[in-house]
């Protein structure tokens, strides 16, 4: 480099100070593996990623990995704190060696910058943080940390933001910090849908948060194209591919509906025909066939004004949802809209979960008197025929959702959209399948996120391929008793001389009130 007198040093560092473009390209080196240090050569994804972070406040990065954008954030922070007094810059990770491994490249930086750039060395220099002699100081922290809590920051720097666990907790912590201007700076891979990251990522996009998003998927390199990219990912999976260079929240993810699976039924979803109720929120794709039967699966919500009621209308010959409600309303604004929207569906056999203040709804359909209630043994949560449950003791109305039955109608559910045996018309419940995953093998909704509609549907999944098919089993045997009947009793006359009328023999007694039970067992399993 040719030497620089002093006007020209003067003219360069106020031309490196008002633009950090300028400042990263002309004179920051890093440390190639190879070659050593070597000057720092940005790509033009990089230099708008500067440009970026001058011009707004709130910045979020969606990437592929290895793209230097780590670098590329720490080249900004030395800018920052190189040409700015009483600079406070907070790096936070899931680990601190993440944390403090940017603010080694900050370090890197100024250290390696010409005697005459570096307007201001470094005075204090620890493991996990330093302080330049103009005031402005940075420090790495892991998110289990209390740094930056109680201290105005004027950069908040989150790496690998969609890896934190909790991080919407610490930004409720950290964001009053920001609060005196300062800014922020987010950047990940994707790591699966409903943590804070993707929230803020899908809240960037529809322009609904402070955040301005970019995002950088691994054809952004100018370096890499498909032979890259086919080397690359020959040993990887397909969640590592959409996780590591793809940017796809939805496959990166540990949801328990796969996501193509998701995908193809994404496409296939309809605007509802009507959109019933005060709040709107009855969704009606197709009115009742008389000809066909029906199910209605509900899930009442527990009543702490966090989940919603929903329910399910499923047209069970050709499997296809019909109907759908998911609001927040009383459990007995909830009975009525169930007792009325059964009645519109012929009266079919409504399931209703009765955990919580379930049963609540389920009373007020007893008290109406509703002829076809779901009921199950007590003990082991079996269904219940309505004619048993009448004398059965150990039996209560309702499903009963628990430890045993999750499993078994969540991968029903799995089974029938895996297969695609029945069709969803709602873009709401395929929404919240998106954010239900399998958390320590339980599967169960993300944080901040609701599964109402997930089980209910689940639960008429299940409902569907165990007690509809035995009720059909029952009615064909007692069709069959029936007709066996029919065909095979003889009637025998104890008329005797002198009396008037007759008296039936015990065995015929029996043979009518077996006919007359299967007769109302039938009409019941109807509806």
């Amino acid at each position: 480099m040719v030497a620089l007198n002093k006007q020209e040093i003067l003219k360069e560092v106020i031309k490196a100070g008002k633009d950090p473009v300028y400042f990263t390209v002309n004179y920051c080196r890093i440390s190639h593996p190879q070659k050593g240090l070597i000057p720092f050569k940005a790509y033009d994804y990089q230099e708008d990623l500067l440009k970026d972070f001058r011009d707004y406040r709130f910045n979020i990065i969606l990437k592929a990995r290895q793209l230097g954008i780590s670098t590329i954030t720490a080249a900004y922070v030395a800018w920052l704190m190189l040409f700015h007094r009483d600079k406070n810059i907070l790096v936070v990770a899931t680990k601190l060696q993440t944390a403090t491994n940017l603010v080694k490249k900050v370090k890197a930086i100024i250290k390696n910058l010409p005697d005459w750039m570096r307007i201001s060395d470094i005075e204090i220099d620890n493991r996990t943080s330093f302080e330049l002699k103009n005031g402005s100081q940075i420090k790495g922290s892991s998110t289990s940390g209390d740094a930056g809590r109680s201290e105005a920051l004027s950069l908040l720097v989150i790496d690998e933001a969609a890896h934190v666990e909790k991080l919407d907790e610490l930004w409720t912590a950290l964001y009053p910090t920001l609060s005196t201007g300062g800014r922020c700076i987010a950047l990940s891979t994707p790591n699966g849908v409903g943590n804070w990251f993707h929230q803020n990522c899908v809240e960037a996009e529809n322009g609904t948060n402070d955040f301005y998003m970019t995002t950088l998927m691994w054809e952004a390199h100018p370096d890499r194209d498909k032979k890259w990219f086919d080397k690359e990912t020959k040993n990887m999976s397909k969640r590592q591919i959409a996780q590591e260079l793809e940017c796809n929240f939805n496959v990166s993810g540990e949801t328990v509906i796969h996501p193509d699976d998701l995908h193809w039924y994404l496409e296939r979803t309809k605007i509802p025909k009507y959109r019933a109720g005060g709040d709107r929120n009855y969704w009606i794709w197709e009115q009742y066939d008389e000809t066909k039967p029906y199910l209605i699966v509900a899930d009442v919500a527990r009543g702490d004004g966090k989940d919603n009621s929903a329910f399910h209308v499923i047209q069970l010959e050709d499997l296809v949802q019909v109907g759908e409600y998911v609001g927040k309303t009383t459990p007995d604004d909830f009975a009525d809209i169930l007792y009325n929207v059964a009645g519109e569906y012929g009266n079919p056999m409504l399931v209703i979960e009765n955990n919580n203040i379930g049963y609540a709804v389920l009373k007020k359909l007893i008290d109406k008197e509703y002829p076809n209630l779901y009921h199950s043994s007590k003990g082991d949560h079996r269904y219940v025929d309505p004619i048993s449950a009448t004398w059965q003791s150990n039996v209560i109305a309702g499903f009963t959702t628990s430890s045993k039955t999750r499993p078994l109608i969540v991968a029903k559910m799995e089974e029938f959209m895996r297969n695609k045996l029945i069709k969803i018309n709602s873009n709401r419940l395929l929404s919240e399948m998106k954010t239900f995953i399998w958390r320590n093998g339980r599967p169960e909704a993300m944080r901040s996120y609701n599964d109402d509609l997930v089980m209910s549907f689940a639960i008429g999944c299940w409902v569907r391929d165990t007690v509809i098919i035995e009720n059909q089993k029952n009615i064909e045997y007692s069709k069959s008793c029936l007709s066996s009947i029919s065909t095979s009793t003889t009637a025998i006359s104890t008329t005797i001389n002198g009396m008037t009328g007759h008296r039936m023999t015990k065995e015929n007694q029996r043979t009518l009130e077996g006919m007359e039970f299967n007769e109302q067992y039938i009409a019941l399993i109807k509806g």
